[in-house]
């Protein structure tokens, strides 16, 4: 065994949320040792070349979470990140008609509904009014830790005060406010419009990564958490980052360097080192041995727990709700490179169109919850959730000249648990050839523009990127995981039960996608208690 090194704090995973620990741990003047098992940082938010020339986001394919503190506070501007702006937002293509494009531009987006509604290009703007008043209500939860309700401080009361006047603003919005945060998406967003594939489109924010349809309670919450996202100070705008979503991880992990922190790759844990009662390091699968006063994990809460600790060492609570966490994960994730840009039959010769994301396949609130019901059965759905992106229509970086690349995020698939490799061999290839006709309806000839690609189902996302079950989120996003519940009511926040030990990844509160809020609010609670 080699001999140990000695760190102020190690952190596991070099993931966007371990980064930006460790840039905030760094700034702070600690030193730093981040291990990734991977080649390549960046965990789930991370550009590969997987084909001569095209540059891809292989998991994670959108930016527009990451929370602007992050941002502004890592100076991840001047650390090489670049956001470009997608405009319009979406684009649900129709084979009998000209489709439905959003856009941040108000006045065009009614236009685009009154084609399907009058009534709902009217209370349009009175939604997206309403969405605002509850995000802005919602949001600064974000930034901060949530409260400990065993010992709160001073500084939390004062942070609950500010958030019950907030609240109480709300006035006649409140009722509906709470119906959205604990409730499901499908009641509300059925009770504002009476068209499709409006109501469809804007569904898919309800249950994109989740184990659920429109109609499942807790899907309201999810739908505001997509709709919280912003760039460059605009809200509702999402953008791709240049160079591919590894992009974020690198400026993060430039800061991070830059205050001294150390970055090793190819440095898989197996195990979370302790002594008298307290984390004390971590062991290397090679046997390497690092000391560190601190060990912060941005691994999901069972792995970093069960797998990597032992639950030998955790409190029967601890132990018997982290093992009852949902992992469930309805996701495949196809990268595909294409020799030409598709055309749309609904818009033929469109190219701005194709910048936002595109909605294929389940177009309707009914072939949503369908989609839902045949997974849930354990059959691939005939209509599923298709999320289409096609970054190379506004960064010129990530393929050769004339080439393009496709992310295509598809949900609900059969859960991975009760099939063996044998069957996801054989049946993530004849989904995929589902996936692409499905295409094809809207998109002729998409198909024969293929030049690779490349199927992750659920159990390639846990194989590939360390994540549970395949579960982008680290565990499901209901009411009951959220703010101090999360990831579980026994072991809530950052720190874990064992002294010493703590947790930064989408696990911890706020939850997932590739904000850094939860890496950020992690070390406010280690520098906090480091003193």
């Amino acid at each position: 065994m080699n001999a140990a090194t000695s760190h102020d704090v190690i952190i596991i995973g070099a993931g966007h949320n371990g980064l930006t620990t460790a840039a905030y741990l760094a700034r702070a003047g600690l030193r730093v040792l981040v291990l990734e098992r991977r080649g390549i940082i960046g965990g789930c938010a991370v550009t590969e070349e997987l084909w001569p020339g095209f540059h891809v986001s292989r998991a994670s394919y959108v930016a527009g979470l990451l929370r602007p503190l992050v941002v502004k506070e890592l100076c991840l501007a001047e650390h090489g990140l670049r956001l470009l702006p997608r405009n319009p937002s979406s684009f649900t293509p129709q084979a009998d008609n000209r489709g439905l494009v959003l856009s941040p531009d108000r006045v065009a987006t009614c236009n685009e509904i009154r084609y399907f509604s009058e009534k709902d290009a009217r209370r349009y703007p009175d939604y997206e009014n309403f969405l605002e008043r509850i995000a802005q209500t919602v949001e600064p939860l974000l930034d901060v830790p949530p409260l400990n309700v065993d010992r709160p401080r001073l500084s939390e009361l004062g942070a609950l005060l500010k958030l019950f006047r907030r609240v109480w603003r709300l006035g006649t919005d409140l009722p509906k406010g709470v119906a959205m945060m604990t409730g499901a998406a499908a009641p509300m967003i059925n009770a504002w419009f009476e068209s499709e594939p409006l109501r469809s489109t804007l569904a898919t924010d309800a249950i994109i990564g989740a184990w659920a349809a429109p109609s499942t309670p807790g899907t309201g919450y999810v739908l505001l958490h997509h709709v919280m996202g912003e760039t460059n100070g605009i809200r509702g705008t999402w953008a791709y980052a240049r160079g591919g979503m590894g992009s974020v991880s690198a400026a993060i992990a430039t800061a991070a360097q830059g205050h001294g922190a150390e970055i090793r790759c190819s440095a898989s844990v197996a195990k979370i080192r302790t002594a008298a009662g307290r984390a004390t390091g971590v062991v290397l699968e090679d046997g390497t041995e690092f000391s560190a006063r601190t060990v912060v994990s941005s691994a999901d809460p069972q792995t970093t727990l069960l797998d990597l600790l032992g639950d030998e060492l955790l409190p029967d609570d601890v132990r018997e709700q982290t093992e009852n966490l949902d992992y469930r994960s309805p996701v495949m994730k196809i990268n595909v490179a294409l020799d030409k840009l598709p055309e749309f039959k609904s818009r033929p010769g469109a190219h701005k169109e194709l910048q936002g994301t595109i909605h294929i396949g389940a177009t309707s609130m009914s072939a949503l919850e369908e989609s839902f019901i045949n997974a849930q059965a354990g059959q691939f759905p005939q209509r599923p959730m298709i999320e289409m992106t096609i970054p190379s229509t506004i960064d010129d970086s990530i393929t050769p000249p004339g080439k393009h690349l496709v992310s295509l995020f598809v949900q609900h698939v059969p859960m991975p648990n009760e099939m063996g490799d044998a069957y996801w061999s054989k049946e993530r290839e004849n989904f995929a050839d589902h996936v692409f006709a499905l295409v094809d309806e809207v998109a002729p000839c998409f198909s024969s523009y293929v030049l690779h690609r490349e199927i992750l189902a659920p159990p390639d996302l846990e194989r590939i990127f360390g994540i549970t079950g395949g579960n982008i989120f680290h565990g499901a996003m209901t009411p009951d995981r959220l703010w101090f519940m999360r990831p579980t009511p026994a072991a809530s926040g950052y720190r874990m039960p064992l002294p010493g030990l703590y947790l930064c990844g989408a696990g911890t509160h706020p939850g997932g996608g590739v904000m850094g809020a939860c890496g950020r609010n992690a070390a406010k609670i280690i520098l906090q208690d480091l003193g």
